[in-house]
C-alpha cells in the first residue's frame, strides 16, 4: 500500500501542477475578452481568432483542471442520500463510482475523441469561421482533461481503499469531527 499511496501522491502533485497553471487561462481569457470588446467597441475591429482564443482558453482550463476539482472534493455531488449515509458507506460509494462510472465514462471519451485530434492534426484542420485558429490544439484538451481526471481518479481510488484498510486517516471525517467540536 505504500507504494500506491506514493502513485497518488505523485498523481496528486501532477494534476496540482495543472490545475495551478491552467487557472491562469482563465486571466488570460478575461484580458483577451476585454481587449477585444475594447477594439471593437473602440476602433470597429473584431477578430474571429481572437473570440476563439478565449473559447480555447476556457476549454482547455474547464477540462484540464477537472482533476485537480476531483482531487479538492469541490465537484457535484447529489447530496440527498449520500451525505445522509455513514462515513464508510460514503467512501464504498465513492470505490464503487469510480471503478464502474468514472473509469469508463473517461476511457470511452478518450477513446472517441483520441481519432479526431490525429485526424484534425494530421490535415491541418483550421475553424471555419474567417481568420479562425487552427482545431487540434483544442480537440487535444479533451484527451488530455479526461486523461488527467482517469488518473485522478486512480489516486482517489487510492485513498479510499487506504482509508477503509486503515492506512490513511481520513481528512473528511477528521475536518467533520472537528466541525462539530466548534
Amino acid at each position: 500500500m505504500a507504494g500506491l499511496l506514493t502513485l497518488s501522491r505523485t498523481i496528486d502533485a501532477i494534476n496540482t501542477f495543472f490545475g495551478k497553471a491552467v487557472s491562469w487561462l482563465l486571466l488570460l481569457a478575461v484580458l483577451i475578452s476585454a481587449i477585444n470588446a475594447t477594439t471593437r467597441k473602440l476602433f470597429n475591429l473584431s477578430s474571429n481568432a481572437w473570440l476563439e482564443a478565449q473559447w480555447y482558453l476556457f476549454s482547455a482550463a474547464f477540462l484540464v483542471a477537472a482533476a485537480w476539482t476531483l482531487m479538492s472534493n469541490e465537484h457535484v455531488k447529489v447530496d440527498l442520500i449520500y451525505g445522509r449515509l455513514s462515513r464508510r458507506v460514503q467512501l464504498w460509494i465513492e470505490v464503487f463510482g469510480t471503478i464502474f462510472f468514472l473509469f469508463p465514462f473517461c476511457l470511452i471519451t478518450i477513446y472517441l475523441s483520441w481519432p479526431s485530434v490525429i485526424e484534425k492534426f494530421s490535415t491541418g484542420e483550421v475553424s471555419n469561421n474567417t481568420g479562425g485558429l487552427i482545431l487540434w490544439p483544442v480537440w487535444a484538451m479533451i484527451p488530455l482533461g479526461f486523461g488527467l481526471l482517469a488518473l485522478q481518479g486512480l489516486s482517489e481510488l487510492i485513498k479510499r481503499i487506504a482509508i477503509l484498510r486503515g492506512d490513511l486517516p481520513d481528512a473528511i471525517a477528521l475536518a467533520d469531527a472537528e466541525a462539530q467540536t466548534l
